[in-house]
């Protein structure tokens, strides 16, 4: 099913090296490759377990910092990764020696997608959570797809299976594909079926404005062909206007009255979120209304592969999250650890007004690390403040690599925190999650909640969070 480069009318295997191999998607590429007969080698900066044994035993020989010699002699084709750039001694190396290169998902293009049914999940947000979703009905049912994912669902045990399938499954990004490929990845995909979950202006490191966005939205639509589908957000303006140039089907999901496929009948009964779609009934675990629609997306997908109801709603109603979601990290003395790779405003405050939903007494308090290359920046200073409008109390802790960096263009968390206050909100700033810590713990009182907003590891604060609480008399 899958086409391999081609040399005198016959398949030929090639030597391959990676740049960054130890990535997920990296390495799951690499192996897959590897499974298809061609002999792989790659290099990272940071080569441990369990990515690195996970290559190890599929017999992929890996080198440890990038060295001009760690590229082989006879090697055919270089994988450069998307965190690789210029002045990387193998990336020097590999345009000295006249060696072909490609990024990643051109990889993906060349030598896994053609053939396959290709399902491409995209939108500022909820991708993870809405490819997740669709992974997991496909396996639930028996489907055996292959997926990439940018997280680790629950229910699958890892973000990336690049298994020979009818299907492949994958969270489509419009970030940036290359050092020397400008085009967002999701352009490389083969897309069959397109979901589009909503747009905003984000990436504010390699888009100029929300505009330029929507182009590589609308460039994706064109991608589609007459007998796939694009599934639009039938609630944001942005994802419509896009669809009007679609030269494939449409189909809009949402709750808007306008909407080919509503969501209605809404309830939530404790444990898990209810509603109706094209006639069903479904339940998930998931809460708040954005989740509720990620999952009519991946139904409304499923659906159009003929997967029954019965076997959408069995997996739906099994469906166990995924790690970094609104990931429970602890409970301590009655106070509850939450973990959540929201870093967008609108993630933010959809996520906190998810909790508001289902906990409506409780004290919530958002800790945040403007760490992502759109936070880092004064693009968003004055719409976090009414992000967290739901929170009780808010932390914030000093910008990331804030000496990259303009003055004019850093996000002062100092104001942000005056215009928190100014609403009569508890709010502070701390440089780091030490005194964030020390300054939060003392505050806190039974049956609080503590989501903490970051898509960086934030200095193990969930940990430190937990054993403070602990050592509280």
């Amino acid at each position: 099913m899958c086409i391999k480069f081609l040399r005198k009318g016959k398949v030929d295997f090639m030597k391959m090296h990676f740049l960054g191999i130890c990535g997920t998607a990296m390495g799951s590429v690499a192996v897959a490759l590897k499974e298809q007969g061609h002999e792989i080698t790659g290099s990272d900066a940071h080569v441990y377990p369990p990515m690195s044994t996970f290559l190890e035993r599929r017999g992929i020989q890996l080198s440890s910092g990038y060295r001009e010699e760690n590229i082989p002699e006879d090697a055919e084709v270089i994988v450069v990764g998307n965190a690789i750039s210029r002045g990387n001694p193998e990336v020097e190396a590999v345009l000295n020696r006249k060696l072909p290169y490609l990024s990643l998902p051109e990889t993906l293009r060349r030598f896994i997608l053609p053939g396959r049914h290709n399902l491409v999940v995209t939108g500022t947000h909820g991708k993870t959570t809405t490819t997740s979703l669709l992974a997991w009905i496909f396996e639930s049912s028996g489907r055996k797809p292959a997926y990439m994912i940018g997280g680790i669902p629950e229910n699958l045990g890892q973000g990336a299976n690049l298994r020979p399938s009818p299907f492949c499954i994958l969270e489509g990004d419009e970030y940036d594909t290359a050092f020397f490929d400008k085009r967002s990845k999701f352009l490389h995909y083969l897309p069959e079926l397109v979901i589009v979950n909503n747009i905003e202006f984000d990436h504010a490191d390699i888009f100029r404005d929300l505009d330029e966005i929507m182009t590589s939205f609308r460039r994706l639509l064109q991608l589609v062909p007459t007998n796939g589908v694009a599934l639009l957000n039938a609630d944001d303006c942005n994802t419509l206007e896009i669809g009007k140039s679609s030269p494939a089907p449409v189909l809009t999901v949402g709750f808007s009255e306008d909407a080919d496929r509503r969501i209605q009948n809404v309830t939530w009964d404790g444990t898990h979120s209810h509603f109706e779609l094209l006639g069903e009934s479904f339940s998930l675990s998931l809460f708040g209304e954005f989740n509720i629609r990620n999952a009519a997306m991946a139904i409304s997908a499923a659906h159009f592969y003929e997967i029954p109801f019965a076997e959408i709603r069995k997996a739906l109603l099994s469906f166990k999250g995924i790690k970094r979601r609104q990931e429970l990290r602890g409970e301590v003395r009655g106070i509850k650890i939450i973990d959540d790779f929201g870093h967008h405003p609108t993630a933010i405050q959809q996520t906190l007004a998810g909790f508001r939903q289902i906990h409506p007494e409780a004290r919530l308090w958002a800790v945040f690390e403007p760490r992502s290359n759109t936070t880092r920046r004064a693009v968003f200073q004055d719409r976090l403040p009414e992000a967290f409008r739901e929170a009780y109390g808010v932390a914030i802790s000093k910008v990331a690599r804030l000496e990259l960096l303009a003055e004019g263009d850093r996000l002062h968390p100092e104001k942000v925190v005056a215009d928190l206050r100014a609403q009569g909100k508890e709010a502070f700033y701390e440089p780091d999650a030490d005194a964030i810590v020390e300054k939060l713990v003392p505050l806190l009182r039974k049956d609080d909640m503590v989501i903490i907003f970051s898509n960086g590891g934030f200095d193990q604060i969930h940990e430190k969070l937990i054993h403070r609480i602990q050592e509280e008399n």
